[in-house]
This record gives structure tokens, C-alpha cells and sequence, in this order.
């Protein structure tokens, strides 16, 4: 008897052991006063060789703010590169010693790699734009919506060589998705909508074009202008008046958040 209720202690010690680690181990995975969940490191998939494991760090949200402080604007270039246009934009950039973000068509990118290049060796950021510039995006499959971001990411960073990376993703008229948004943090790139749409792609005048960014620059810092699509003239002239204006307003310019 005096054995038996020795082994029936045991066993009820060792029952509370296994109880307290399940607890603990939940507990330590799951914390509600941890704001960032944690991962169970053990069914973590191993690196390849060669390949370093990096944190999720790009957020899914839509960038509104800029790196440069909160009077900072953010210049944007979407639809290019186009061989007519695109040194005409770097030259403008270029006398102001300003530093924009290009939104590049995959098949673009990839037909014209010497201006990817030159945009790259500039100091200017690279953003994804897609491979069709679909703006029906928000409403296709999935698999479609992955194939249109990641094919043109591909193609960019391919024209543009040694190891450039791809910052950014815009979706085509703004037709983002909580998906389209997953796959491009997924891939290093924070999704990048704008505050100011100069409407220049529609060509309403040079006038037109400054008065909007000066009408619209209150709505915040990302403004939208065009070096693809059709004759850029007067994006050409209108960039120069707004970042001279913009100099003239002591503001200064920017890339867009890419990890907060």
C-alpha cells in the first residue's frame, strides 16, 4: 500500500509539471502585454545556404508620411521609364539636387535598362507599378494580382543590376487591396498611394499642374506626376516651377516611409 500511494504521488506531481510548461509555453507565445505576437521559432523553415532569415519589417499600410521630416514632400514619377521623357524628369531633378521615387512598368523597365540604370545611379528610389497597369486590379484573382507585382519587381531590379532593390508599391489608379498590400510587404515593398494627384497625365496645362500641388500640398506630402504615357511636356515645365516653388517655401524633399 505504502508503495502504491508512493507511485500515485508521483504521478500527480509529474501531471502538475506538464500542466505548468503547457501554461507557460502558451503564455510565453501569446502574451496580451506583448504588442508584437511572437513567432514559435521551432517550426521556423531553416535558411538555405547562403540565405540570411530577415524580420517582416515593411508594414502592409499605405505610406503617408515622409523620411525627411513632417514639412517634407515626397516626389513620385509613375509609368516610365520612357527614353524621351525620363532624362528630361532626371535633368529637372538634378538642378534642384532633388531626390524622387519611380513607379516603373515592369515591360518598360525591362525594354529600357540603361535609364533604370541612370535613375538607380542618381540616388532616386525604385517603385513597382505593375507589369499592365491594370486599374481594374482590386477586382481580379489573387494569382493574378501576385503575378502582376511580383513579375514586374522582378524585371526592375533585373534592368536595373547590381543588386538594386525595389522600395515600393503602387498600385495602378490607386486600386490597392488588403492582398495586393500582403504580397508587396511580403516582398520588401511598402504599398505607396499619394496626397496630391497633379492630373498631369490628362495634360491640362503647365499652370494647371503647379496649382494643383499648391491647392492640394495641404492633403499631405506625396505628390503624382507622370514621365510615361504620352507626351510629358508639360509635366516637364510644371515639375521645374513646383520644386521651385517648393524651394522658395523652405521645404524640403523626401523619400516616403518605408518601416513606420
Amino acid at each position: 500500500m505504502n508503495k502504491q500511494g508512493i507511485r500515485a504521488r508521483a504521478a500527480v506531481a509529474a501531471s502538475a509539471v506538464a500542466v505548468a510548461a503547457t501554461v507557460w509555453g502558451v503564455t510565453a507565445l501569446v502574451d496580451p502585454g506583448d504588442p508584437m505576437p511572437r513567432q514559435n521559432v521551432s517550426r521556423q523553415k531553416d535558411a538555405e545556404p547562403g540565405q540570411q532569415q530577415q524580420p517582416q519589417l515593411i508594414p502592409e499600410s499605405i505610406a503617408h508620411a515622409s523620411e525627411a521630416g513632417a514639412n517634407a514632400v515626397n516626389i513620385t514619377i509613375d509609368d516610365g521609364p520612357d527614353p524621351r521623357w525620363t532624362p528630361k524628369v532626371l535633368d529637372v531633378l538634378k538642378k534642384y539636387d532633388v531626390k524622387a521615387t519611380f513607379c516603373m512598368i515592369g515591360p518598360q523597365a525591362k525594354d529600357h535598362p540603361d535609364l533604370v540604370k541612370q535613375v538607380v545611379a542618381a540616388g532616386h528610389r525604385l517603385c513597382d507599378h505593375t507589369m499592365d497597369h491594370d486599374t481594374s486590379m482590386d477586382k481580379k484573382p489573387l494569382a493574378y494580382q501576385e503575378q502582376q507585382i511580383l513579375e514586374a519587381k522582378k524585371l526592375i531590379e533585373e534592368a536595373a543590376g547590381g543588386g538594386a532593390k525595389v522600395d515600393y508599391y503602387r498600385a495602378p489608379g490607386g486600386a490597392f487591396t488588403p492582398d495586393s498590400r500582403r504580397i508587396a510587404a511580403a516582398n520588401g515593398m511598402r504599398p505607396l498611394g499619394w496626397n496630391v494627384d497633379t492630373k498631369d497625365f490628362e495634360k491640362p496645362g503647365t499652370a494647371a499642374i503647379v496649382e494643383a500641388v499648391k491647392r492640394e500640398i495641404a492633403n499631405g506630402p506625396t505628390v503624382l506626376f507622370h514621365d510615361g504615357g504620352g507626351n510629358r511636356t508639360q509635366t516637364v515645365e510644371a515639375l521645374d516651377q513646383v520644386l521651385a516653388w517648393l524651394k522658395e517655401q523652405g521645404r524640403p524633399t523626401g523619400f516616403p516611409v518605408r518601416s513606420s
